[in-house]
């Protein structure tokens, strides 16, 4: 195994974007780790349309030939605050996307990975 699970990924032209959840149980929570994880711009007003936005955004979303969007540890958020997750999922799923201006692929992970 390679040291990055990600690594194939990566060596086919994709960006690789992990989202881990460990220790968040609330929306402010979830909305602050998806700007530092995700690297989200300034312009992000951390709620779900904002979110839904940046998702889509071109300069974000979607890349040439494609961004992998990876969610771990989203277990805890879910059980916590399901109502919130199920908000969050729904936004994670309309923001994937392929086409011709590139790929937003979103992965919930189950399980453990390095």
């Amino acid at each position: 195994m390679t040291a990055d699970p990600f690594d194939a990924v990566r060596a086919t032209g994709w960006q690789v974007d992990v989202l881990d959840l460990a220790g968040v149980t609330d929306k402010a929570g979830f909305m602050d780790r998806c700007a530092r994880a995700l690297r989200l711009p300034e312009w992000f007003g951390r709620n779900w349309d904002a979110l839904a936005d940046c998702l889509g955004d071109p300069d974000w979303g979607p890349a040439e030939p494609g961004r992998l969007l990876v969610v771990r540890r989203w277990q805890g958020y879910a059980a916590a605050r399901p109502d919130e997750w199920e908000t969050a999922r729904d936004v994670l799923d309309e923001a994937a996307v392929s086409g011709d201006g590139g790929t937003l692929a979103v992965v919930l992970a189950l399980g453990a990975f390095v």
